[in-house]
């Protein structure tokens, strides 16, 4: 379970332990995490946690919501992400202190490579994002089945794994104890499993079930 360490010039105001689907951040009093600072909106962001996944999204405050020096707009909270918020700093930590890595890209020629960004970045419109560090023998992967990118197999050796195209239709797949699954985050539309668009906050995977979002078709992989 992750937590958020407040702090303001360096020192530390509160720890707040995330427990609920939906914890609220803003100046006025009925939020779950109280800023009372006039550059912080009454209603400035909400962390929503979906499965094992936490995010964070802006609700179109005044000042804006920044991750690491960025602004976002919704956004996959990983371990160590700074949010700021005017100027206060909001620091995301997990308790089992996983390994997170950066963004995994798919390319068209070679394997997949580090980036910079911590968000999905586009390569024929999609690319994917894992977080999380991850121990085990029963490995799964996802198959791009179209676009540049057809051909590629990355594996899921994270908790995490954020797929899509930000602005566009972003999803997440979450390594859990009886399996993987599959749930929207971002975008008007919902993703399909098997031609059948996504209606509840997330899927149970099986071995071949073919995803689609942001115009790119992936088979899951489960052996």
């Amino acid at each position: 379970m992750g937590k958020l360490v407040v702090s303001l010039d360096g020192v530390v105001i509160k720890e707040v332990q995330i427990t609920k689907d939906k914890t609220t951040l803003g100046r006025r009093p009925y939020n779950d995490i109280v800023i009372d600072n006039l550059a912080v909106s009454g209603e400035h962001a909400v962390l929503q946690m979906v499965g094992a996944d936490v995010f964070i999204e802006d609700l179109n405050s005044t000042n804006g919501t920044y991750i690491n020096g960025r602004a976002i707009k919704k956004q996959l909270l990983t371990h160590n992400d700074t949010v700021e918020v005017g100027k206060y700093k909001i620091k995301y930590l997990v308790d089992d202190g996983a390994d997170y890595e950066r963004t995994m890209i798919m390319r068209p020629a070679g394997a997949a490579s580090p980036a910079a960004s911590s968000r999905p970045m586009g390569l024929g419109g999609t690319g994917v994002t894992q977080a999380g560090g991850l121990t085990g023998s029963t490995m799964a992967s996802i198959k791009v089945l179209n676009g540049a990118a057809a051909g590629r197999e990355v594996a899921l050796t994270k908790v995490v794994t954020t797929v899509g195209k930000p602005g566009v239709q972003v999803a997440s797949i979450t390594r859990r104890p009886g399996g993987y699954a599959f749930a929207h985050v971002e975008g008007p539309t919902r993703p399909s499993v098997n031609g059948v668009p996504l209606t509840s906050d997330s899927i149970p995977l099986r071995n071949g079930d073919v995803i689609e979002l942001a115009g790119t078709q992936m088979q899951f992989i489960h052996s």
